[in-house]
């Protein structure tokens, strides 16, 4: 899904749906029980839509990365990651619940397909020459290592109930990214 500008019917069913997500399980919330309470007819969901799980990934697109990209792009990723973590901490009753999402599809792999195809816009536009040296190694695959390691680290934190500060875990996934495992074994 490409994304396209925030309008007022989208965020009334991203409004309407997060609500409805902090009473009840994802796999059992209805079209129509979020165009009920957002007030709108059915069809107009799927001029909107394809289903709800199109309308999470907008909701994870609109309001945790893209705010995010003016920051990773002027290299300041360590607040970038502080805004993603406030962002879902501000919103705990609805994250914890999509955490546990267990239907068709996954908190893991909706998120990581959405923070997979963020970082690989990120990657394509910085043109890394690095990756000329290991060929096999793709803006793909690049993009899918780290929104494997990001969705590993949201998961656990949402998990243990956020109660580590989005600072302190903004720190340690950017400790975590800039040390390979001999440097934190010998203190490095």
């Amino acid at each position: 899904m490409a994304v396209r500008a925030n309008n007022t019917t989208d965020r009334l069913l991203a409004d309407s749906f997060k609500e409805l997500a902090q009473i009840k399980p994802v796999e059992k919330i209805t079209i129509k029980e979020i165009t009920d309470k957002a007030g709108v007819i059915r069809p107009t969901f799927y001029n909107h839509f394809q289903d709800k799980y199109e309308l999470l990934e907008w909701i994870i697109r609109t309001e945790v990365l893209e705010p995010t990209y003016p920051l990773i792009h002027n290299g300041l990723a360590n607040q970038a990651l502080l805004l993603i973590f406030t962002c879902m901490e501000h919103e705990k009753p609805f994250y914890s619940r999509i955490s546990r999402m267990d239907g068709p599809i996954t908190f893991e792999e909706l998120v990581a397909k959405c923070i997979k195809e963020f970082f690989v816009r990120i990657i394509k536009e910085a043109q890394i020459k690095d990756l000329e040296l290991f060929p096999f190694v793709t803006e793909e695959v690049l993009a899918e290592y780290y929104a494997k390691s990001m969705i590993f680290s949201v998961k656990i934190w949402i998990q243990q109930g956020m109660n580590v500060p989005p600072q302190k875990m903004a720190d340690l996934y950017e400790y975590l990214m800039n040390h390979s495992l001999e440097d934190i074994l010998h203190g490095v």
